[in-house]
This record gives structure tokens, sequence and C-alpha cells, in this order.
């Protein structure tokens, strides 16, 4: 994205709409992470020695939340856009990366450790449930929609199939009469017939 913008003089208010909601995503994706959900507030739990770093990784969370904030603070004043203007948008795009990398390495390189040393077996087998619904909660909502698509395309199908039988049966269709010839019997059934 920030590659894109470089080559662009000036932003169109849908350019800089798009790095707002880019952004936002991004941050979002970052926010409801399984480690965000449970495995930070299971080390809460089980020890303080841990509320310095997360102390810390909420602060970098707010950073790049500021960002975001600060775009759309400029989208919302936006009415014509400037070649300075381009350059503020590329930093704060470089910014937030910057800011939400050092969160992930952090996690990486301190979270984890102390993951590690205090939280004991009962837990990590909880954490890893909590895992593994929230993995199938995922699955679940992303077939959802595509099985509802197909249920509704379908349903759209029977429809069209029923309207043309209906419509079908509402066309009278010429039955020509049937002629059948009335056999004569025959002389053999006829004598049997009186007998």
């Amino acid at each position: 994205m920030q590659s894109t913008l470089l080559r662009q003089q000036r932003l169109t208010l849908s350019q800089l709409e798009y790095a707002c909601e880019t952004l936002e995503r991004l941050y979002q994706a970052c926010h409801w992470r399984k480690i965000e959900l449970y495995l930070i507030p299971a080390l809460q739990n089980a020890t303080e020695q841990a509320n310095q770093l997360l102390d810390e990784l909420s602060r970098l969370n707010q950073a790049a939340l500021a960002v975001i904030r600060r775009l759309q603070g400029e989208l919302d004043q936006a009415n014509e856009t400037s070649e300075r203007q381009v350059a503020d948008v590329c930093a704060s795009i470089e910014t937030f990366c910057t800011v939400l990398l050092q969160r992930l390495e952090k996690e990486e390189k301190e979270l984890f450790a102390i993951a590690r040393s205090t939280i004991g077996g009962e837990a990590w087998f909880d954490i890893a449930n909590k895992f593994l619904a929230h993995d199938a909660q995922v699955v679940e909502a992303r077939r959802t929609p595509a099985v509802a698509e197909k249920d509704r395309k379908a349903l759209s199908q029977a429809r069209q199939v029923h309207a043309s039988l209906r419509d079908e049966d509402a066309v009278a269709v010429p039955v020509p009469k049937l002629r059948y010839h009335r056999r004569t019997r025959s002389a053999h059934r006829a004598a049997a017939g009186t007998a």
C-alpha cells in the first residue's frame, strides 16, 4: 500500500479511506488473535511477573491505534490533498507497521518465555482447548456464508423451476380427441355369448 501511495503526487479521498480501512483491518486482526484472547488473560491470572511487559504491549497497541485515529481525523477533514499529505500518510503507515512489529517481537521473545515458565500443564491444556474451539468457530464462520449462499442459489433455482411449471400449467395445451374404433364382435364370440 505504501509503495503505491508513494508514486502518487496527490491522494484522493478514496485512497485515504482505503489506507485507513486497511490499517484498521490489520489492527483488528492483531487484536483478535488467539494470543490476545486466551494466552494473555491466562498469563495475567498465573503471575504478576508479566505485568510490566503486558503494560508495554498495551502501550504499543495504543500507539498503533493513535496512528489510525490520526489518519481517520485527516480523512474527516480532507477536501483537497497535497503532496505533503502523501508523505504524512506514508510516514503514518510506516509508524503503524513499526509499532505492530515491535509488539510481535516482544510477544515472541519475552511474552512466550514468561508464559512457558509460569503457566502450568493444566492451564496449557485449557489454553490449547480454547485455541482449538476458536479455530473451529472460525472455520464454521467461513463455511456458513458459503453454505448459505449455496442454499440461496438452490432455493432460487427451485423457485424458477416451480414458476415455469406453474406457467406451463396455466397454458391450455390442446389435446386431440381420441378416436377409437369399436371392434365388431367376431362371429365365434357372438355365438359363444348367446349360448
